[in-house]
């Protein structure tokens, strides 16, 4: 049973900006997994920082703890213009995450916010809550990821058709979103999938997409940080390589890809819930 002390110890070191950002989100993902008011209370304070990253990952985090106590501090971000739009957009789909319908009106409200990315995730979270009380009594966490998803699973098992559905624009954009595989919204979340997923198989694509400059720092973030998961040796040049780029959230997400490799490489693993690796 861990005490309400080092609850504190561990939520101060979330907290301390002199902290190195590796440290931080170690703290974060520690939390993240004891839950609780306590836990829940460390990770809101955070959100006063100037890290966008740090701070799309407390939202995140507090999407997967699913615990209704969260709401008041999401709500806040999601309505906070001056917040970056990659922090609101994952405070939007954290309420959806949470999955309590009371966040329906104000999720409605913001599908048409200005801001593209938030307007697309607040339309996935209310179509998210509306299928939930559709399927009343489904879990909501399913499959070997033990991720709280966006969407549900697509029931279709073809390869062929799914993959014909996961590229076929016309389609809303939940339908594609079941495919768990557009928008940046929609490419952030594919490199999420590659991440979890953890085959070596996806490391091209990735690191060819963390290296466009082009590319919407949202997207090439969440590839960073899906190298790190991957975390074979395959990996390391694109991570190298974009530890000092020009865009603070893609540099800071090489950084913790790092330290997410040397984790996952060395004898001891981060505190996380562990996710399955396929065969190489």
């Amino acid at each position: 049973m861990v005490t309400e002390q080092e609850v504190e110890a561990i939520g101060q070191v979330l907290v301390d900006p002199k902290q190195p950002l590796q440290a931080r989100f170690r703290a974060l993902f520690t939390l993240r997994g004891l839950g609780g008011p306590g836990a829940i209370a460390w990770i809101s304070r955070a959100f006063d920082d100037d890290s966008a990253l740090l701070k799309h990952e407390l939202a995140y985090c507090l999407g997967q703890m699913q615990d209704s106590r969260a709401i008041p501090v999401l709500t806040g971000v999601l309505r906070d213009t001056r917040q970056e739009p990659m922090v609101r957009h994952e405070a939007g789909e954290a309420l959806g995450a949470i999955g309590n319908p009371q966040v329906l009106e104000l999720l409605r409200q913001y599908c048409s916010d200005p801001v593209v990315e938030v307007a697309e995730t607040c339309q996935l979270a209310v179509r998210r809550l509306e299928w939930l009380q559709q399927h009343p009594g489904q879990p909501t966490v399913a499959g070997p990821y033990l991720s709280v998803d966006p969407a549900p699973p697509a029931e279709e098992r073809d390869m062929g058709q799914l993959r014909e559905a996961l590229l076929d624009e016309t389609l809303p954009l939940f339908d594609r979103y079941r495919l768990r595989c557009g928008s940046a919204l929609f490419r952030h979340e594919v490199g999420y999938v590659l991440g979890q997923l953890q085959h070596e198989a996806a490391v091209p694509q990735l690191a060819a997409t963390l290296a466009r400059p082009a590319e919407s720092p949202m997207v090439r973030h969440e590839c960073a940080e899906a190298l790190g998961a991957i975390a074979r040796p395959s990996c390391l040049a694109a991570l190298h390589a974009h530890a000092a780029d020009p865009e603070r959230v893609v540099r800071e997400s090489c950084l913790v890809a790092l330290d997410m490799y040397e984790q996952e490489s060395g004898p001891f693993q981060q505190d996380r819930p562990e996710q399955p690796r396929p065969p190489p």
